[in-house]
């Protein structure tokens, strides 16, 4: 089983974003185990990644359409051991030196998007790259 970590700054506060983030992982349930790490501030999250190999989600990383989203995320999942890791970072952006440190650096899109939107978004892409590497229906 995949094991999916994120690490982000703030809370998700919207109870509709909770609850659509509750859906995507009840799907993602039978194929990956999802676990949230909350930071209270940019200043946590050198300490939280500090042992961590991670994907940073940063407006200037690298952007795939869906279907290179996948095959990248499978490869990344296949080279990690099966766990991965997504930072998403304050409203700031990531630090320089720890930016640095990212296994690699990936952008949702070149929007702007809320902290606690980033979070639905990634996780929608997460399951959309699943079920592209199973053919379904889903990606149309």
């Amino acid at each position: 089983m995949f094991k999916v970590k994120v690490i982000a700054v703030g809370k998700c506060k919207e109870e509709w974003l909770r609850i659509a983030i509750a859906e995507y992982e009840k799907r993602l349930s039978p194929l990956l185990q999802m676990s949230w790490i909350q930071a209270d501030d940019d200043s946590q999250l050198p300490l939280l990644l500090r042992n961590e190999t991670f994907i940073a989600l940063d407006p200037a990383g690298i952007s795939y359409d869906s279907i290179a989203f996948s095959q990248h995320l499978l490869q990344a999942i296949e080279k990690t051991g099966s766990r991965i890791t997504f930072a998403i970072g304050g409203p700031n952006g990531f630090p320089t030196d720890l930016l640095q440190k990212a296994y690699l650096k990936w952008s949702l899109s070149p929007l702007t998007f809320t902290h606690q939107l980033t979070r639905l978004v990634l996780i929608e892409q997460i399951y959309r790259s699943l079920e592209i590497s199973k053919k379904s229906p889903y990606h149309k």
